[in-house]
């Protein structure tokens, strides 16, 4: 996705004194405004102007209001019988942020012309644009975008890129003047020639540029410590201003809260078209995936991105919610994202992609929320991303854990990918046989269903027949035990049993297995 433009073009910082006083920091102001020449370039008061109004947002004084500090400016340069205070006062008729600020600056500016300062011959065409094209480019599942909106002045042509954070209801992020637009359009045609399943690029009407790019600002300005980017305070004012010269903001759609059976229906109907294990867990957790989408993007909760989620993460993480059972994020989450990435039409490409990287945030997740907990034993690393999470899911349920003690003897980390181990954690699991098992006197009905649930175990590790995996996940549905599954499991196989030629040798119709395991 296409970003901020490259340092290289976009507008270089001013290099404005740091202030000791606000008294101080107005001198600095307008001795910046006298050095303007008498014919500046197409937009330097526009960018000096900003820059001085994005100083404001950034200056903290003690017992002085804030926003007052515009209007203390005004009346500081009003005072001022000097071409610095008139060309000052001119820039801030149009650039000023607030109505009342501009209305003010333009008195004062009467003020200092009626003593005979002449108006700077720039000043009419302050603020005064002509629009050109609009861009939109972003990630195709719709968790960010990049605004390019062209402006002119004569012959000359600017851009104003602002990123677009819809994991944050649309929100401005960072907003750069670029000098050369036509280079970062040509940059965003690239990406999506070279990534156009992950990529999208729309030209879009003025109007809609204008919707998006002043409610952003405001989504911004509401917050009370906004995360935006370094150039945000010094294009604040301008892209505000040039704004305005945008065809009046089309009409948003009517957005309509979702009821709470709304809510419930989505989480019912995902429940009904994945194969969860924990009904219970995977239920607390869809809804507050729904509940985060509601809140986050009201317009359209069940949208889908890999940002979105993990945002969602972030908020698990800080604490905002108690889960009953944390071990079934992971899983659940995965499956929302393969569930609503189908819903929404994604490609191959694009689906796998958000896998991969939803994948990468539970990593984390899991990571920061349990820092002891390894899965690696039970991978062999031929998984993809995507099928990680699953695996270890099943393997875990066959092998939860990996320390035993047989008789008197303690085993700790074995290997669950050996058979041989494997068995040692199945009889560790059964004291009730140790005794027997170590006399040698272990045969007859006993010894038949260790072997079969030793057998159980290695088809769940090895997903083979992977029917044995689809029936323990809808025995757990049915909030059996473990171990309550795993007699099941055993019964299934037992009754499929027939003798051999071979004496005392057992064998089973793999297609009848097959079909019983799917009667469960």
């Amino acid at each position: 996705m296409v970003g901020m433009s490259p340092v290289s073009r976009a507008r270089k910082k001013s290099s404005l004194p740091a202030a000791p006083s606000v008294n101080g920091l107005f001198k600095d102001v307008l001795r910046d405004f006298s050095a303007v020449a008498a014919e500046p370039g197409p937009f330097d008061i526009d960018l000096l102007a900003s820059e001085v109004v994005g100083q404001w947002r950034d200056v903290v004084v003690e017992d002085e209001p804030e926003n007052q500090l515009g209007l203390e400016l005004i009346a500081f340069a009003q005072r001022k019988i000097t071409p610095g205070a008139a060309a000052l006062l001119a820039a801030l008729k149009v650039l000023a942020e607030s109505e009342e600020e501009r209305s003010a600056a333009a008195e004062a500016l009467d003020v200092v012309l009626g003593r005979g300062i002449p108006e700077p011959e720039w000043a009419a065409e302050v603020g005064q644009v002509s629009v050109g094209e609009c861009w939109r480019t972003g990630d195709v599942y719709g968790d960010e975008s990049s605004l390019l909106c062209v402006f002119s002045r004569g012959d000359h042509s600017l851009g104003l890129l602002a990123l677009l954070d819809f994991t944050e209801g649309g929100r401005v992020r960072d907003l750069v003047v670029i000098e050369e637009p036509h280079e970062v359009l040509a940059e965003m045609r690239s990406q999506v020639e070279e990534d156009g399943e992950l990529v999208v690029l729309e030209k879009i009407e003025p109007a809609d540029a204008h919707r998006l790019l002043v409610s952003g600002i405001e989504a911004t300005d509401a917050l009370d410590e906004p995360d935006v980017g370094e150039d945000y305070p010094r294009f604040h004012a301008i892209a505000l201003t040039w704004a305005r010269s945008l065809p009046e903001p089309s009409a948003a759609a009517p957005v309509a809260e979702w009821t709470a059976a709304q809510r419930e229906e989505a989480v019912t109907r995902f429940l009904a078209d994945t194969n969860l294990p924990d009904a219970d867990a995977a239920r607390e957790i869809a809804t507050l995936l729904v509940d985060h989408g509601c809140r986050v993007e009201p317009a359209n909760p069940l949208r889908v991105g890999p940002e979105k989620l993990a945002r969602f993460l972030e908020s698990l993480l800080d604490g905002e919610y108690e889960l009953e059972d944390e071990d079934a994020v992971a899983p659940v989450v995965l499956s929302w994202a393969s569930w609503t990435a189908a819903r929404a039409g994604l490609s191959e490409v694009a689906t796998a992609a958000l896998l991969e990287e939803v994948t990468e945030y539970l990593g984390e997740y899991l990571s920061d929320d349990d820092e002891d907990e390894d899965f690696s034993d039970y991978l062999d690393g031929t998984e993809s991303a995507d099928e990680a999470l699953e695996v270890v899911a099943r393997r875990r349920f066959a092998v939860p854990d990996l320390s035993t003690v047989i008789g008197d003897e303690e085993l700790t980390d074995l290997d669950p990918g050996d058979p041989e181990q494997r068995r040692l954690l199945v009889i560790g699991a059964h004291p009730e046989y140790h005794e027997s098992l170590a006399a040698e006197e272990f045969d007859g009905a006993d010894g038949l269903r260790l072997a079969l649930e030793t057998s159980i175990v290695d088809q769940l590790w090895d997903d083979e027949p992977a029917e044995v995996w689809t029936a323990a996940q809808n025995l757990l549905r049915q909030d059996l035990s473990r171990e309550d599954v795993l007699d099941r499991l055993v019964t299934v196989l037992e009754g499929q049993l027939t003798e051999t030629e071979e004496e005392d040798q057992l064998d089973y119709d793999l297609d009848a297995y097959r079909a019983a395991l799917a009667e469960i």
